[in-house]
């Protein structure tokens, strides 16, 4: 079964194909500056790398581009777009409707009443989810939400403290977000360590981020909460704020709650802090030079990081592993160490040598520790491949448990 997984931001569109149950992947590849004069697309077929420069007005122009690239007569690894069972998207918020789903009208009107809440991610998936049903309604559209995993996790650690009818009767609550990342590193972690029974925490750190503790494969507490604005500091949006704030920065600047909201969505984070990047690549750089700004910035990612670890440290009581991803969990060192010190109290022992050579999945704690310390890479078109080949596989309209 051959699907489709993509990953879609507001100008741009990735994808890689797999071919399942052996999911091995067949291509890889990405448009980007879609809608814009000039669109870059590339595609990488085993040893074959195209890349053009065209103009691509919208998604379904681009996934028209990627199916004729992966058709193509000469170097494609298809011979026509129906061997494509579905198309899969790592989508982010539907509310009640999470889970794994075929994309319907109902699950678009659902992400398109929250696009409030997320953004910057549902306008644009929600917008080229029906583009590409109206233009291939022959291949099934797939939306594995990120929410799904976190179906598991405790009212005690999803329930804000609000009057009670808003979380019965408007949903408002802990929902989590990464799901498919976190769902990776649960199992992964697990095949390297040879057993099921796992009290794991994952650190997502990349472009947003969040802290994930596992117990037994399952979703026990998730930072991120009823948006994906919340929990840690992102690279440029907020993470946890107080909301009593609000009233205070309308009378002071004049802005309205719709431009204070864009700002803590856009403007804030690691860029908000720093006012030089929301790359902690820069940050790094600039602190080392002594820019006091980014180096605050680095400071309270690592301590909210180490906020969020020690709470799951007392929700999971205690852990078997820690496990750093994304982007930035998977290549700065800096983040590791500081995230990381002094806390031999509670068995966490980092191996400052292991760190600095880290590459691929290692592990980075030292031979005394008690807790084992890994970075893996994390694999989230993995998840939705399976998860889509599942539901379309098995003839399903929803697949909303994490087995």
């Amino acid at each position: 079964m051959k699907v489709l997984v993509a990953n879609l931001g507001s100008t741009s569109f990735k994808y890689r194909l797999f071919d399942l149950p052996a999911e091995t992947q067949l291509a890889r590849g990405g448009i980007d500056r879609i809608g814009q004069a000039q669109s870059a697309a590339f595609v990488q077929i085993g040893e074959h790398r195209q890349e053009v420069t065209l103009n691509i007005p919208d998604h379904a122009a681009a996934v028209q581009i990627c199916l004729d690239q992966l058709t193509h007569p000469e170097f494609g690894c298809l011979k026509t777009v129906s061997e494509v069972s579905a198309i899969g998207f790592k989508a982010v918020f539907a509310g009640k409707l999470s889970g794994v789903r075929l994309v319907t009208p109902e699950l678009l009107d659902a992400m398109e009443r929250l696009f409030d809440v997320a953004p910057a991610h549902n306008p644009p998936y929600a917008k080229a989810m029906r583009q590409l049903k109206s233009a291939f309604p022959e291949i099934p559209l797939v939306a594995a939400l990120e929410t799904g995993f976190h179906d598991t996790i405790p009212a005690a650690n999803r329930t804000y403290a609000i009057p009670f009818e808003w979380t019965e009767q408007h949903d408002v609550k802990r929902w989590g977000f990464h799901g498919a990342s976190h769902r990776y590193i649960g199992g992964r972690i697990s095949e390297i360590l040879g057993r099921k029974d796992l009290r794991v925490i994952s650190c997502h750190l990349g472009g947003s981020n969040s802290l994930c503790a596992i117990k037994n494969g399952q979703s026990m507490a998730n930072s991120l909460g009823m948006s994906p604005q919340s929990g840690l500091p992102h690279n440029n949006r907020v993470g946890d704020f107080d909301p009593f704030a609000l009233p205070v920065l309308m009378r002071a600047t004049g802005k309205t709650l719709e431009q204070l909201l864009a700002d803590l969505a856009n403007k804030s984070g690691l860029l908000g802090i720093s006012g030089l990047s929301e790359d902690v690549r820069d940050l790094e750089q600039a602190a080392a030079t002594g820019h006091a700004r980014a180096a605050l910035a680095l400071e309270v990612f690592a301590a909210s990081i180490r906020q969020y670890l020690g709470a799951y440290l007392a929700v999971l009581g205690g852990a078997e592993a820690i496990v750093f991803t994304g982007g930035i969990g998977e290549n700065c060192k800096l983040i590791r160490q500081k995230v990381c010190e002094n806390l031999e109290f509670a068995g966490i022992e980092l191996s400052a040598d292991r760190n600095q050579q880290a590459k691929g999945e290692s592990r980075i704690s030292s031979d005394t520790s008690r807790v084992e310390i890994w970075v893996v890479p994390t694999n989230e078109e993995i998840v939705v491949a399976r998860q889509s080949a599942e539901l379309v596989g098995g003839h399903k309209t929803e697949i909303v448990t994490n087995n």
